[in-house]
């Protein structure tokens, strides 16, 4: 009886380390072990730090600067999604985007890397949309990217649920850098 507890804990804690049954928005990305970290920076804001005005729907709504390093070699592509979790209904998708070449690991403000694919965000534009939280507490915007082991078969019209059901099974290394912003 004590196994089985702990088998059925150790299972539940790696539903929730994944995102399982948060609920959140469809399906959480899939968490590859510690091992397998990118490190995602951007010149504009630290980590936890204030997103400036200029990458935000208050200012010129461009892209902040992303670098990533700890990229697989062995990646096929990269995807990056950038989501508010502390949206009023849910959380809320600011850029999604995949189909990256993963040895494109600098981008400057404003820029969508080379033969990537931009996906619907929550503004219904296919396109980056920058912080745009209601007057209150500042929200979080969490900068994903991960790495995968195949090149992802996506339609253009994806959607977020659908990006993070083709990262099941086949994420091989992730990282995210978190931003606030407020009015």
């Amino acid at each position: 009886m004590h196994r089985r507890l702990v088998i059925v804990a150790a299972a539940a804690a790696v539903g929730l380390a994944s995102g399982c049954g948060d609920g959140g928005s469809g399906p959480a990305a899939p968490a590859p072990s510690a091992a397998r970290r990118i490190t995602v920076t951007s010149s504009a804001f630290s980590e936890g730090g204030t997103i400036p005005r200029r990458y935000t729907c208050d200012g010129e709504d461009v892209s902040p600067p992303l670098d990533m390093s700890g990229v697989p070699g062995s990646a096929a592509e990269l995807v990056v999604l950038a989501e508010d979790p502390d949206a009023p209904h849910g959380t809320f998708v600011h850029w999604l985007m995949w189909g990256i070449d993963p040895h494109d690991n600098h981008w400057a403000a404003g820029q969508v890397p080379k033969g990537a694919t931009q996906g619907r965000n929550g503004f219904k534009k296919d396109a980056y949309g920058g912080p745009c939280p209601p007057q209150g507490k500042p929200h979080r915007y969490v900068f994903s990217v991960y790495a995968t082991d195949r090149t992802l078969a996506l339609s253009s019209d994806a959607t977020a649920d659908d990006v993070k059901r083709a990262l099941t099974g086949h994420t091989t290394a992730s990282g995210t850098l978190t931003g606030r912003y407020g009015r």
